[in-house]
């Protein structure tokens, strides 16, 4: 959704950029008259996507080495940040929701996608190391997550899709159903558990 989105000669932000493979494809919606910039706070990721821009000949992608809580760009200078399962794992959401706000044009926009809930988690799964990893265990209820983003200035704001996350997914996933046996709770209970996980796409512009 956020790939389609994009139009030629924009600027681009990747939150939490990884391997790169976001940047490339927003690349390609942008043009050689655009630019894609994705930071990620790992510096190994970093290095593989530099060297992965090099070898595909990506000249209008820079990858920075960063926190999406304190973003290294400038404020007002990018038209479009997109971003796939990463804030909920940041700690302090706000900041990103700010910064992400700073760094837009007036007019630019948000479209990410992210794990919320639809009510608190058992204190035992939110305190999970494994849990965390998983991209649940920091996860902020949907509402609250909402109210940040509107806090932060955004207006527009629009749910785009919201998706229970498939509890036969997680029966079959080894790093998922740890979560619910370091917490010591049984499958029935982890089945309602699991149906207060959802992916949620958002939609949010800085207005001129």
């Amino acid at each position: 959704m956020a790939l389609a989105s994009l139009k030629e000669g924009e600027t681009v932000l990747d939150l939490g950029s990884g391997a790169g493979l976001d940047c490339f494809l927003a690349a390609q919606k942008v043009g050689s008259t655009g630019n894609v910039i994705g930071v990620d706070m790992t510096p190994e990721m970093v290095k593989r996507a530099r060297r992965s821009a090099e070898d595909g000949g990506y000249t209008n992608v820079k990858f920075k080495l960063g926190f999406i809580e304190d973003l290294p760009v400038a404020g007002n200078s990018i038209d479009a940040v997109i971003s796939n399962c990463v804030i909920n794992l940041s700690p302090d959401k706000k900041k990103v929701f700010q910064e992400v706000f700073r760094v837009l044009k007036p007019g630019g926009r948000m479209m990410i996608s992210d794990i919320v809930l639809t009510r608190e988690l058992p204190r035992a799964i939110k305190e999970s190391v494994e849990g965390y990893h998983a991209c649940v265990s920091g996860a902020m209820v949907s509402d609250e997550y909402l109210r940040c983003i509107e806090t932060a200035g955004f207006q527009a704001i629009k749910v785009i899709d919201q998706t229970p996350f498939p509890f036969d997914l997680l029966i079959n996933d080894p790093t998922a159903m740890a979560i619910f046996e370091e917490a010591k709770i049984a499958p029935t209970e982890a089945e309602e558990i699991a149906g207060t996980i959802v992916s949620l796409k958002v939609q949010a512009y800085k207005r001129n």
